[in-house]
């Protein structure tokens, strides 16, 4: 079988719009014919969902996830384009395993567009300093510190996130094959996720005796 590479990976996401991971595997199982990756995404219903992107998601709903005995909660917003969907127990699971994502993730953003310019140019000065610490070739830094950059910005964000249910996906690709299987329009628009005690300094007596705890499990 050929090597599939990026390229034949990137031309068939622009054939089709599905994502990167399912364009890498419709190439695989069709021995790197590009014309049978096609189909192979339609019979799987994912070449569409890149046209159903486009359309509005004004529907949907505002799912709540409590973890860990109350200590850890998240409040996630998905949106769809009609009610009727909005309360199907296939969305309303989907939504939920989403925000069951967040509370084990920890994810900061949604995308990485949302990542403030600053925060991203500071990692990137942290990564150099680290990578020139080590002793790194000059002339190979830029590349490694590019490297960290996105592994970064993939832990950090939401979309990019591997699936905790299924690491073989995104939560990006996730949605996309949501988006294929039910004929809507999905949108993860917002999240907020809470921990208790989070920003909040400790006693130093607590803190010992979690320690102690996980020491002695």
């Amino acid at each position: 079988m050929p090597a599939v590479t990026a390229s034949m990976v990137k031309e068939l996401r622009e054939k089709t719009g599905a994502g990167m991971l399912d364009c890498k595997k419709a190439l695989e199982k069709s021995d790197g014919n590009t014309e049978k990756a096609i189909e192979f995404l339609r019979e799987q219903g994912l070449s569409s969902a890149a046209k159903k992107a486009g359309r509005i998601a004004a529907e949907g709903i505002v799912e709540s996830y409590i973890h860990a005995g109350g200590r850890i909660g998240v409040l996630l917003e998905v949106n769809c384009e009609t009610d009727f969907v909005a309360k199907t127990d296939e969305f309303r699971t989907f939504v939920r395993d989403i925000a069951m994502h967040v509370a084990a993730s920890r994810p900061e953003y949604l995308r990485r567009e949302d990542i403030p310019q600053e925060v991203v140019e500071h990692e990137t000065e942290i990564f150099r300093q680290q990578t020139l610490n080590e002793g790194k070739p000059e002339h190979i830094v830029d590349k490694i510190v590019a490297g960290k950059v996105d592994k970064f910005l993939r832990e950090q964000c939401l979309l990019d996130q591997a699936f905790v249910k299924d690491p073989s996906v995104t939560i990006a690709e996730l949605v996309q094959r949501m988006i294929a299987k039910i004929g809507e329009n999905i949108s993860v628009r917002r999240f907020v996720r809470y921990e208790m005690g989070e920003g909040l300094e400790k006693k130093q007596d607590d803190f010992v005796a979690e320690v102690m705890a996980q020491v002695n499990q």
